[in-house]
């Protein structure tokens, strides 16, 4: 069977019992606050601005009302973006607030000459159309902003920001106060230079940490993938064994289920591990192609005790081909029998169900594993009625009047991150030539 692969994913997770159909993960919440930049949680591919860190932009800032700040964060919308999309446009009325949580922007505008001047780049936590709070008429973008990367940005259109206005006297008369005590002169990018006067000269605000143990813990529920097996009785009958060409054709429905389970602990947007790592443990490669580099700083998002890097076949020959041109050659390890590379003592394993973009980019993926080492883990319940395997059932569910045997293949299962530093992701992988 050509579907079949060596599915390292599920053979690496340890897997934990969960008797109860759900598992609580207890984290606790922390960011920092002053420190100008913007911070977002994210639960599985679902990002959101955490209100408190919204008084990072100055028209918002010392603004208290946390009702009012947790309606604002729950209007902004998610756009998830790739290389070379445009999320600004010069010329186009400021008719948005932008931040970015994930990625990498561009500023440009238009030179003199032929082409853009870049005038600099936006990172996470940065922010733009901030002159939608402060002014009615915000105008025009004066530059055109661009994605240099993959990444995530939330967006508050002024509609939205309007709504929250109209019933919240507080913010209104906040904003109100902020446009007339403090001067403001647009820059390039359609935010507000501001200067903030201080009662004494030289003295540095420092930004605060706030933690606390987050009030709504992550419950990971298990997740199911059936299929149905139907086998005609006459099949049976042709052979003196006739059981033994059921299970054959039973034991090939499991591995197309197997092949199914994987996928969905990979790509799944609410449990997957491509979208379960946090915003901070995303990289992006220095120059497209996975070099030994990109690998370090990988690693060292999991440095303590990394387990395995998970990456598609292609992106390991991608790798494989920098180190070559380096004079660098991967050690290998052996892992249940098989000789497999490795990159600092860490197995490099393929893993197919890792999409590739048409335009040949890709995610290597690597994660310290275990409960016990506050890790990733694979989520499954044993013991199910008609169990056939460890959280696979296989129910009979009788003969129909065609004489078709039916069985349901049911597998139970899911994913959980322990701790943020526990998955690393190193995104926008360029495995072609």
């Amino acid at each position: 069977m050509q579907g079949i692969s060596s599915r390292w994913l599920l053979k690496v997770l340890p897997w934990v019992q969960v008797s109860g159909g759900t598992f609580r993960v207890n984290r606790r919440l922390s960011h920092t606050l002053g420190d100008g930049r913007i911070e977002f949680t994210t639960t599985g591919a679902e990002v959101r601005v955490i209100p408190a860190e919204l008084g990072e932009i100055p028209a918002l800032k010392g603004y208290q009302n946390e009702a009012v700040l947790a309606e604002l964060a729950s209007r902004f919308v998610q756009r998830d973006f790739g290389p070379g999309e445009v999320i600004v446009e010069s010329g186009r009325p400021v008719d948005r607030l932008v931040l970015v949580a994930h990625g990498k922007l561009t500023k440009t505008t238009a030179g003199f000459y032929d082409g853009e001047s870049v005038l600099g780049v936006l990172a996470d936590g940065d922010y733009l159309g901030e002159a939608g709070l402060t002014e009615e008429d915000p105008g025009t973008w004066d530059c055109t902003v661009r994605a240099a990367t993959s990444g995530t940005v939330l967006t508050l259109e002024t509609g939205q920001l309007t709504e929250v206005l109209d019933r919240a006297d507080s913010l209104r008369a906040h904003l109100a106060a902020f446009r007339s005590a403090i001067p403001q002169a647009r820059n390039a990018s359609g935010e507000r230079e501001i200067e903030l006067a201080s009662g004494h000269e030289g003295e540095l605000e420092l930004p605060g940490t706030f933690v606390d143990y987050d009030v709504s813990p992550r419950e990971y529920e298990l997740s199911v993938a059936q299929t149905v097996l139907r086998v005609h009785s006459r099949v049976a009958d042709l052979y003196n064994e006739p059981m033994n060409q059921v299970e054959e054709q039973l034991r090939l429905t499991i591995e197309a289920l197997r092949e199914r389970q994987e996928h969905e602990l990979v790509n799944n947007r609410q449990f997957g591990l491509l979208h379960n790592a946090d915003l901070g443990q995303r990289l992006h490669t220095r120059t497209g192609p996975p070099t030994p580099d990109d690998l370090d700083e990988l690693l060292a998002t999991v440095w303590k005790e990394p387990s395995v890097v998970l990456a598609h076949p292609k992106a390991i020959a991608a790798f494989g081909r920098e180190c070559s041109s380096r004079g660098l050659y991967p050690d290998s390890v052996d892992l249940d029998g098989h000789r497999a590379p490795a990159w600092r003592g860490v197995p490099i394993l393929p893993c197919n169900k890792i999409p590739v973009t048409s335009a040949g980019a890709t995610s290597m993926m690597a994660m310290r594993t275990g409960e016990k080492n506050q890790g990733v883990v694979g989520l499954h319940r044993t013991g199910i009625p008609d169990e056939y395997q460890p959280s696979l059932s296989v129910r009979f569910m009788g003969i129909n009047e065609k004489a078709i045997i039916s069985y349901l293949v049911s597998a139970y299962y899911s994913a959980a991150v322990l701790v943020p530093d526990a998955l690393g992701i190193l995104e926008d992988v360029e495995v072609g030539h």
